[in-house]
């Protein structure tokens, strides 16, 4: 009933409640800070949109070149007070929430047993991108320099092939599976000149970082991995021409 209540809020727009942080609690954090800054003017549905919007040119500045940025900012014009709390926001959102990357398409704002409750409703970056431009005609974002693009690494791309299929189906025969709709791409430098030497080298680490995805427990693993087995269990592709064509910086855990 509850799931049912929340979308009933947003009437004619398909809803999928996010199983992960609340977007509503994370557009309160970013509000909170500048709560005083805001002039007495603007009542509280002032304040969350204006939030709201916040949020969105935030999303745009860690995806789309500068220029479209820049304009994206000229079409939401501010009073210099309101242009100040919008910088200082914008920056506390790419640094506190940069990998949510969701936008904010609505939001109600709703009394629950005398206090207010937010609740918003996101939308992935190419609906709400397509949405802006159909309300900013003159807007068209730059496209892409694929040149400009190119990174300097090369991709291996592996892939399970039957005999790895039959070792886990072997664990777990009550889920069963005999294929994948993704594959697993590792980066490596793009100066190394013959990648099946670097694999017989690094085959293992590879083949452990496949094995953990699908089975935790070590002990399951088979034991004496060898690279014949590795081409065995894996298909391997290589590119050497890869393309990065986002704006926003790689997010990248260290080894």
């Amino acid at each position: 009933m509850k799931h049912k209540k929340i979308v009933d809020l947003f009437p004619g727009k398909n809803v999928v409640r996010n199983e992960g942080k609340k977007y509503s609690d994370m557009l309160n954090d970013l509000i909170k800070p500048f709560e005083n800054d805001f002039p007495d003017g603007m009542d509280i549905d002032d304040v969350i949109g204006f939030g709201c919007t916040v949020w969105n040119l935030a999303c745009m500045s860690q995806s789309l070149p500068e220029k479209d940025y820049n304009k994206m900012l000229s079409s939401n014009p501010f009073p210099e007070q309101m242009g100040n709390i919008l910088k200082k926001m914008i920056e506390l959102k790419n640094k506190k929430f940069a990998n949510y990357d969701r936008y904010i398409d609505d939001y109600v704002l709703e009394e629950k047993n005398g206090e207010l409750v937010l609740t918003v409703l996101t939308t992935e970056k190419e609906a709400f991108m397509n949405k802006i431009m159909s309300e900013v005609p003159d807007f068209q974002p730059e496209k892409a320099d694929f040149e400009e693009a190119y990174i300097n690494r090369t991709a291996i791309v592996v892939k399970p092939l039957q005999a790895f299929f039959d070792w886990l189906n072997e664990l777990c025969p009550e889920d069963a599976i005999n294929e994948v709709s993704e594959v697993n791409v590792y980066l490596i430098d793009d100066n190394i000149e013959y990648i099946e030497k670097w694999l017989k080298i690094n085959f293992d680490g590879i083949f452990k970082m496949e094995l953990e995805g699908w089975h935790t427990d070590k002990k399951k693993w088979p034991k004496k991995r060898s690279y014949k087995m590795f081409r065995q269990w894996f298909s391997v592709d290589i590119s050497t021409m890869v393309y990065d064509m986002e704006k926003n910086p790689v997010y990248k855990e260290l080894l």
